[in-house]
């Protein structure tokens, strides 16, 4: 028997071929498709699907009831909350086969999703994002923004740490949680350091 050096509980299905990390946990009544990609040390929930092709990278944190359908890519350090939902297809018709048409959603490093948001396929989320509970994601939602409401729009930026930044008028801020220091470019983006 191979010895395997990731956890998958006896509820759960995976199939073949996929490549799954060291230390990663899938846990009650999951489903792992074939050529999927999981990184090492994720943590995928109860009831959770990953479709073909779907790639997660390391310290990936899926809580209970997601399915992350193909076209979806998760850099390090994502966190899908309880209940969010991916889309693939922009215009789905039962009767209509649109698998040629799958767009890629992207989540960079560190972004975190709220339990229950929806993602419109074919929109970026950017690293140390923010989606906040029961929001929709109709565009794509730059790095460390807080989105908020249906449809999503930014109320913010965030820290790395996730503490809500505020910014002087020369566009500096300082985290009040950890230290960290952020400024404003020219047009408006985030970006860590002074």
């Amino acid at each position: 028997m191979e010895d395997k050096k990731y956890f998958v509980h006896q509820s759960s299905y995976v199939d073949e071929p996929c490549s799954i990390g060291e230390g990663t946990k899938i846990w009650h009544f999951s489903h792992i498709m074939k050529d999927s990609i999981i990184g090492n040390n994720c943590n995928i929930g109860q009831n959770v699907v990953i479709s073909p092709g779907v790639k997660l990278g390391n310290n990936v944190k899926i809580q209970n009831n997601v399915s992350v359908y193909t076209g979806v890519i998760c850099e390090d350090d994502v966190f899908l909350g309880p209940s969010c939902v991916f889309t693939n297809v922009i215009n789905p018709r039962s009767f209509i086969e649109r698998k040629s048409e799958y767009k890629e959603t992207m989540i960079k490093k560190g972004a975190s999703i709220g339990a229950n948001v929806t993602i419109v396929c074919g929109n970026n989320i950017g690293s140390y994002a923010l989606i906040g509970a029961g929001a929709v994601v109709t565009k794509d939602v730059p790095d460390y923004a807080l989105l908020i409401g249906n449809p999503g729009r930014i109320s913010g930026y965030v820290c790395k740490c996730g503490n809500k930044l505020k910014f002087d008028e020369a566009g500096k801020g300082i985290c009040t949680c950890c230290g960290l220091k952020y400024h404003k470019d020219e047009q408006n983006h985030v970006m860590e350091g002074e």
